[in-house]
């Protein structure tokens, strides 16, 4: 056993009582993403919802999905058109990874001749042979995680997932004792050590009367709760990653860069006038989004990659 003490039966069940209690008071039914089932609607959220907090993607998710209601309608715009939407969201390059995701969602349903099955609750049976977790983590920027989530909140789906939410619940209430910041990364608890227990609570939220869907919104809801409250895994979790400070980083670099690009083609001796770095700070990240193939360069100029 790698983490600090195994968890015992009761300590679960509580884990669910508080979470349906929480859930049945404070739960975030009105977020715009838990009042549709349609996969696509729900595969932009969780893409917008990587790294960046709630209050910060709703207004951004009903922009998006009300100029591009669908995947047709992604594919069909240009990446320019999609960046200038996603502006503001941070790490641009989810939006290159959306954008193409809808391309390989368009052709494969023209390949297949049929529709992305959006029916309330399917029961496995009857699913779009388009919509499965194979296709799903075939996607750029999908991966385990998102694929599985699409799964629930569309097709509400007994999928087992964590994500930082849930991993915040279940190791405060499972792995809480005698760790202490000193301790090596091999006392800390991993997702392999969770995921069964987590399998375990979505068959007891289940008998309590909540659908996979139900249950991980509230899952979703109490762990951010818990965060605000100042709570934090970071000696627990064999995940946790110090994020580096955005002010000065390459990350802000890379929005001041596009977000300037939007508004025309430039060359890195613009660029380094308009976003106050040094030239060779300027020069890394624009081979670096030219690699990604979010920019061009035609002569001694940038622009925003139409592809």
């Amino acid at each position: 056993m790698l983490g600090a003490m195994q968890p015992h039966k009761w300590e679960l069940k509580q884990l669910v009582r508080d979470v349906i209690a929480y859930h049945e008071t404070h739960g975030r039914d009105h977020l715009p993403w838990r009042k549709t089932r349609d996969p696509y609607r729900i595969l932009v959220s969780e893409v917008m919802l990587q790294q960046t907090q709630v209050d910060r993607v709703i207004p951004k998710y009903e922009a998006f999905t009300a100029a591009f209601p669908d995947a047709a309608t992604l594919a069909h715009a240009s990446f320019p058109q999609v960046l200038a939407l996603w502006s503001g969201l941070g790490y641009n390059r989810r939006a290159k990874y959306l954008h193409e995701a809808a391309k390989m969602i368009r052709s494969a349903k023209t390949l297949r001749g049929g529709e992305i099955n959006t029916t309330p609750t399917p029961p496995r049976s009857v699913f779009s042979p388009l919509l499965n977790l194979e296709f799903l983590e075939s996607l750029p920027g999908v991966g385990t995680y998102t694929a599985r989530a699409v799964m629930t909140f569309a097709y509400d789906s007994d999928e087992v997932f964590i994500e930082t939410n849930i991993r915040t619940i279940f190791t405060h209430y499972l792995f809480c004792g005698g760790l202490s910041s000193a301790d090596s990364a091999a006392q800390r608890v991993g997702d392999a050590e969770l995921l069964p227990l987590v399998a375990d609570a979505l068959a007891l939220a289940k008998q309590a009367g909540l659908s996979p869907r139900e249950w991980y919104g509230a899952l979703m809801d109490f762990g951010s709760h818990l965060k605000r409250q100042g709570l934090r895994i970071n000696n627990r979790s064999a995940h946790y990653a110090k994020q580096s400070t955005f002010k000065g980083s390459a990350r802000q670099l890379r929005g001041m860069i596009l977000r300037e690009l939007l508004k025309s083609a430039a060359t890195p001796n613009a660029l380094e006038k308009a976003t106050a770095r040094p030239i060779t700070e300027v020069e890394h990240e624009l081979a670096k989004l030219v690699k990604e193939n979010v920019l061009t360069k035609i002569g001694k100029k940038y622009s925003i990659a139409n592809a």
